[in-house]
């Protein structure tokens, strides 16, 4: 116990542990060594990227108005087409009115008739109509 208890064995240790410590402190570089950033260049950059993040935000707001005035463009192009095809509609139905069917069979030679003959697909009354059956 005597032996290690020796200031012969103690100074080998002592410098030892300064020589470690002094060791770990190097593994992390001092701050006082490098270029420290300052207040001024930090404040530049938080202006470059607020600056380039309203340009991005200016962009996006310019893409989404265009695509505003597309969409009322086309909602105007629909309604346009809505109206043409109820005009359209309505000179069919005009064309295929009675009175206009009736005005155009006159002007192509067609008479009404007088006894007007329908069809029926009833089977018993077709054989009737035929004379196949007589009634009673």
């Amino acid at each position: 116990m005597a032996l290690l208890n020796s200031t012969a064995i103690k100074a080998p240790r002592q410098k030892l542990t300064e020589k470690s410590i002094g060791v770990f402190l190097k593994l992390v570089p001092s701050v006082s060594e490098g270029t420290q950033a300052t207040q001024r260049f930090f404040a530049t950059f938080l202006s470059a990227v607020a600056g380039i993040g309203l340009l991005i935000l200016l962009a996006v707001n310019i893409l989404l108005a265009q695509d505003a005035f597309t969409l009322s463009e086309l909602k105007a192009d629909a309604k346009v087409v809505a109206d043409q095809r109820e005009a359209i509609n309505r000179q069919i139905e005009a064309a295929s009115s009675p009175e206009a069917l009736a005005a155009k069979a006159k002007s192509l030679g067609m008479r009404p008739s007088n006894s007007p003959v329908f069809l029926n697909l009833d089977e018993a009354a077709q054989a009737l109509a035929n004379g196949e059956v007589k009634n009673g």
